[in-house]
């Protein structure tokens, strides 16, 4: 008997975990409050479901799974050791090593764009840093370009991450400011550039949804950033954005780029995800879809088998794919293909800030709920 089999059965035996997992309702929609109670009333069942659920959880943690409270919900995926360390130098005061951190990506542009976020969103909390390389260096791109990514990390942190109905008018009036300032950072970033580097058009896309660009003044910024990158992921990602329903376009508009995106990219590029993210996007905002069916619906079902073809051509330390790993798992459960989803899960397991998790109002609710069933079904009970 395996070590991992033993497990499991002291688990049930001491746990009496045998008895829920052969009689668990096999369903993958929220239980409903019974008709005719009240919610939070007390309720016997939902004691017992609630002691079921624990104790599937401890089975799912013993085989080697991340327990709820050690889930991650900041990060996709560990965050790399140069990373931690140039964050750590640039609040303590040295900027230099901000400054190098983000050369060394050289013409990764991928690269390069996350490192300027990375620390872009530690000047919107503390800019001292940023100021002091300013000051030393008035005329520095790499300066510039961190200054105008900042600038947008301000303006988004004021508006906050609610829908559009629950924002004040305070709020949008201060974000409109506020991206009207960062464009004009953003316009000195492209200025200082290297002409070959997309990272400051690609600062400028998220600009372009927050205040509303005109289509044809949004498609001429996309043809900077593709001149330059044609495939780059978190472009794309950011510009599907502005296409969507809740910005600038509409579901279809947004499935088309989409679309062809996912077309124009060569296996291994990862631009499957955006096909993957637009049902995500259309499930979400849609109150008339329901996951349990859209999501098995045959185009679905074709854009998940082509993003694991996708998936497999990639560079195994291509750290973009985890993006891809989050929503496939969650697009597997979904299509009942719960083996294949727990691969995902054991390779995305612990890090939980990533789409589609981050759609919830409970990440750690949404990941464990889907995880688990996928684990107990495969693991479990098989």
């Amino acid at each position: 008997m395996t070590d991992k089999l033993i497990t499991i059965v002291l688990l049930l035996i001491v746990g009496g975990a045998y008895q829920y997992f052969s009689g668990r309702t096999r369903t993958k929609k929220a239980p409903a409050t019974p008709q005719g109670q009240a919610p939070g009333a007390p309720d016997q069942a939902a004691e017992a479901a609630a002691e079921k659920k624990a104790r599937e959880a401890a089975a799912v943690v013993a085989l080697g799974f991340v327990a709820e409270a050690d889930l991650d919900t900041e990060n996709a995926q560990p965050v790399p050791a140069g990373r931690t360390a140039a964050g750590a130098a640039v609040r303590s005061g040295d900027w230099e090593a901000g400054a190098a951190y983000i050369e060394e990506a050289g013409s990764d542009w991928e690269e390069r764009w996350q490192r300027v976020r990375a620390l872009s969103e530690l000047a919107a909390q503390d800019d001292a840093w940023l100021l002091a390389w300013h000051a030393a260096r008035p005329a520095d791109p790499t300066a510039a370009l961190v200054d105008a990514d900042t600038a947008v990390q301000v303006a988004w942190n004021v508006r906050g991450s609610q829908a559009g109905s629950r924002t004040t008018q305070e709020q949008f009036r201060l974000f409109h400011e506020l991206l009207l300032k960062a464009r004009t950072a953003v316009l000195e970033a492209q200025r200082l550039a290297d002409p070959a580097d997309p990272v400051p058009y690609v600062v400028e896309l998220p600009i372009g949804y927050g205040l509303g660009y005109p289509h044809e003044q949004y498609e001429k910024l996309w043809s900077e950033v593709v001149a330059r990158d044609p495939k780059h992921l978190s472009a794309h990602t950011s510009a599907q954005q502005y296409w969507s329903a809740k910005w600038r376009g509409s579901h279809e508009l947004a499935m088309d780029f989409a679309r062809r995106a996912a077309a124009g990219g060569a296996p291994g590029e990862l631009l499957s995800l955006l096909p993957l993210i637009a049902f995500v996007e259309q499930e979400s905002w849609d109150e008339d879809l329901r996951p349990e069916t859209f999501f098995k619906e045959p185009e679905v079902a074709a854009a998940v088998d082509a993003a694991l073809v996708d998936l497999a051509a990639a560079d195994p330390a291509d750290r973009r794919a985890v993006r891809l790993r989050h929503v496939l798992a969650w697009l597997l459960f979904w299509l009942d293909r719960d083996a294949e989803a727990v691969e995902q899960f054991r390779m995305i397991d612990g890090h939980i800030g990533a789409l589609p998790w981050i759609y919830a109002g409970s990440p750690q609710g949404r990941y464990l709920h889907a995880r688990n069933w996928a684990v107990r079904v495969t693991e479990l009970e098989s």
